[in-house]
């Protein structure tokens, strides 16, 4: 019993006459196996043991012995058992009838005694069309499970092939997913582009296309073949496809059928590799209006997907012709996989529109303030640098903090447009670069000149007067002496736009010069009632008495404001959930962490850490910029110590500038110096 039998093997612990059941197994033609067992119940026991390969049996057992008929066979051969209980009438009756029989003990068939051999070939008849019936129900079961698994394997593909965003891992997603499929042994991937120069043609898809040779692969054989263009024609394989949008399968494609416009032409490429291209199957990739966009070509179908070909003499047999369900199930890959290559394609393309969007703003940005050309660049650079190294951190206060390709992404742009409501801010108050605007500066430069002229003119008509008035001996002591009140109002005239062209500067100014600028501010010259010259007005004295930088408190709050803008534009875009948070961590990169920032004067719990880390950016970035007319730039060392000035006021974050520091992030956009 321990070998595997095509036959059923009927096993007789009744002890039929064998008139009965010869005549019966003839009548068969032999289709049943005969076993009698005599009742030796752990003979029978020990035989059945041995069997592992599941077989077709019959058992024929006494009705007193049903209770115990299933334990004598292993449970692995349940499936494929027949029981048959023989009895008398009597004995039928006596156990409730044959329905109670069968619900009770799972019996197939019942056998009155005595058994005539016609009772039992009618036996034999009803259990080979059982077992028929249950062998094909089985194999349909297993063909049911298979497309089941093949449809599930195309609904898994399906899914990856949406969520795949890098376009040559989708690529190879695409090949080797249809090849897995049909067991191809290789593969080629073709799309279709706009051919350069060409001229859309609104009646005619393909007028301006061509095809690109994108990807293969070959399990079998290593290749390195270059990618190139070809024209869509109906004389290639590819192109015939292409046009016709229909999939097309060939047995061997060293011998096409007569009458076809195309030819294969990879011989070379076979003879390169030592390869033979036999059968092949090539489906059309449509998008959602059944437009071509592509073709997958599959060449070499084998019994086992993952046997590698030997040498091209030896594949007798290996390689077979690509079937109908071959096609079927390509044929709906490429449909999922066309939709899935162009929605990458169109979000590659909407993304690269994007950006260019991004970087036209901070050219708008730019062309409104010159001197902070490149800024947001820098910035962007630094704070992706210090989120990249964040992010590889495995100790210290950051090794759980961890960023995703899209939160790159995030900070990258939050990076760039940190400044874009600057085009929200007065152009002049923008680029103020020394206290007094251009026009103001220029006044007083004039109201000097006139100053002086006015006091030449005084003393000149003075001594004129000495002349006419007295003698050549009284006027010239006179004279002399307004030559020199007029020298020393000259020289403190002088002496007075000097220091106001110095304080003009955006430097830090000392407590002195608050008492010149006052001192200057109260005088005047009166030419006329209608001509009074002051000095210095009101407005000049104020903007001249800013301590520190170029801006009053009015202009610097204006500045602030940017921020503020920045964040209103920003929330006006509809953006994508992986960079919802663009506008808030542009917003808070003034912010501080004892909560002395501006504009919403927050700390550091609710300042995102990409803040903190643009800030230190920012800050670092303003510092040593090369391009600012209103200051030198600061030497990076000399930076870095500002900004731990800036971390002892609780006004950086500590452990990111340490960071910082540390893995020396400022390299990436290292300046030279001046």
């Amino acid at each position: 019993m321990s070998e595997t039998f095509d036959k059923i093997h009927l096993i007789d612990c009744v002890g039929l006459n064998s008139s009965v059941t010869q005549r019966a197994l003839v009548s068969m033609d032999y289709a049943f196996e005969y076993h009698r067992f005599n009742k030796d119940w752990e003979s029978f026991r020990a035989s059945m043991s041995g069997v592992f390969t599941p077989v077709n049996i019959v058992l024929l057992v006494d009705l007193s012995l049903l209770h115990r008929a299933k334990k004598l066979v292993p449970k692995m051969l349940h499936r494929s058992l027949a029981i048959v209980g023989v009895g008398s009438p009597a004995d039928i009756e006596e156990m409730g009838g044959i329905d109670k029989i069968i619900e009770t003990f799972e019996v197939t068939d019942i056998l009155e005694s005595p058994i005539s051999a016609t009772g039992f070939t009618m036996l034999l008849h009803r259990l080979a069309n059982l077992f028929h019936h249950q062998t094909r129900f089985s194999l349909l079961q297993r063909e049911l499970s298979e497309s089941q698994n093949e449809l599930q394997k195309i609904s898994d593909i399906g899914a990856a092939l949406s969520s795949e965003e890098d376009t040559e891992t989708l690529l190879d997603l695409i090949l080797t997913s249809a090849m897995e499929i049909t067991g191809a042994d290789a593969g080629s991937l073709y799309f279709i582009e706009e051919k350069p120069g060409a001229e859309y043609n609104r009646n005619d898809y393909l007028a301006d296309k061509q095809l690109r040779f994108r990807y293969a692969k070959n399990f079998s054989r290593e290749t390195k073949l270059q990618g190139f263009t070809m024209p869509i024609t109906p004389q290639s394989i590819v192109g015939y496809v292409t046009i016709s949008r229909e999939p097309l399968m060939l047995p061997d494609v060293y011998f096409l059928p007569e009458g076809v416009p195309f030819k294969f032409g990879g011989r070379q490429t076979d003879a390169d590799l030592k390869y033979r291209t036999k059968s092949m199957l090539t489906v059309p990739m449509l998008n959602r209006d059944r437009e071509p966009i592509g073709v997958i070509q599959l060449m070499n179908k084998k019994k086992d997907f993952r046997i590698i070909l030997p040498e091209v003499e030896l594949w007798d047999n290996l390689v077979l012709p690509f079937t109908r369900r071959d096609e079927l199930f390509v044929y709906s890959l490429a449909s999922q996989a066309g939709i899935a290559y162009e929605n990458r394609l169109l979000y590659d393309s909407i993304k690269t529109l994007f950006e260019g969007f991004i970087r036209a703003s901070v050219t708008a940005i730019e062309a409104r303030d010159p001197t902070t050309s490149g800024h947001s660049e820098r910035v962007a650079t630094l704070t992706v640098g210090l989120a990249e190294t964040v992010d590889r951190l495995t100790e210290g206060v950051f090794r759980d903090v961890r960023f995703t390709k899209q939160d790159i992404q995030e900070i990258k742009y939050a990076s760039l447009l940190h400044d874009f409501g600057k085009i929200g801010v007065r152009e002049p108050v923008l680029v103020k670069a020394k206290k007094l605007y251009d026009y103001e500066l220029q006044e007083v430069k004039n109201r000097y000149k006139i100053l002086r002229k006015a006091i030449e003119l005084k003393y000149a008509k003075r001594k004129v007067e000495y002349l006419l008035e007295k003698s050549r001996e009284e006027a010239l002591p006179l004279i002399e002496q307004l030559d020199k009140e007029a020298s020393e109002r000259l020289l403190e005239l002088d002496d007075y736009l000097r220091f106001i062209l110095q304080t003009n500067e955006p430097t830090v100014m000392k407590s002195e010069g608050f008492g010149k600028l006052e001192e200057i501010k109260s005088k005047v010259l009166i030419l006329s009632e209608d001509e009074v010259y002051p000095y210095l007005t009101e407005t000049e004295a104020r903007r001249l008495s800013i301590p520190k930088g170029s801006l009053d408190e009015q202009e610097r709050e204006e500045i602030n404001s940017h921020v503020t803008h920045t964040y209103n534009f920003l929330k006006q875009i509809p953006w994508t959930r992986d960079l919802r948070n663009v506008p808030i961590i542009a917003y808070s990169h003034h912010e501080k962490i004892d909560g002395s920032g501006y504009p919403r004067k927050v700390g550091q719990p609710e300042i995102p850490i990409q803040s903190r880390m643009m800030t230190i950016a920012d800050i670092y970035d303003a510092l040593t910029a090369q391009d600012r007319p209103y200051k030198k730039a600061v030497p990076v060392e000399r930076a870095l110590n500002i900004l731990e000035l800036e971390v002892k006021d609780n006004h950086v974050d500590n452990d990111l500038f340490k960071v910082f520091v540390d893995a020396r992030i400022y390299d990436a956009v290292r300046q030279t110096e001046a």
